[in-house]
């Protein structure tokens, strides 16, 4: 990365780059929606793209995958916002909503603290919200 380049909010691994392309060949473009709550609320969920309908309290945070956006809650990202967010996969059950649930396998958010020079290029560069 360049001294002055604007770091990725959201990124993911190989291996959930790998079950995104599996779960794109069957249910077609996805979407990701990283929400707030307890329980399967907080894990990142994943949508044939335009299932969950985004609003001005959505905010895109980038895309993954290739062309995969991953959107946040406004509220979530105030607490997120100075860290980098990494989806991933563990073993495991999804939630019953995201489209991984039937696989053995659930997606997971990870995060990297942003240094103090990435979060300072990151403030002047608001993320865009859903209804945009």
């Amino acid at each position: 990365m360049h001294d002055d380049a604007i770091p990725a909010r959201v990124l993911a691994t190989p291996l959930a780059e790998d079950w995104i392309a599996r779960l794109t060949a069957i249910h077609g473009p996805l979407m990701f929606h990283q929400s707030g709550g307890c329980c399967d609320g907080s894990s990142p969920m994943c949508y044939p793209r335009g299932e969950f309908r985004t609003g001005a309290s959505d905010l895109l945070l980038g895309t993954i995958a290739g062309d995969v956006p991953v959107f946040i809650g406004a509220d979530q990202y105030a607490y997120w916002s100075h860290t980098q967010i990494v989806i991933d996969v563990i073993p495991g059950r999804g939630s019953g909503f995201s489209l991984e649930s039937t696989e053995g396998i659930r997606f997971l958010t990870r995060s990297r603290v942003f240094t103090d020079e990435e979060h300072q290029r990151l403030l002047a560069h608001a993320p865009a919200t859903g209804a945009s």
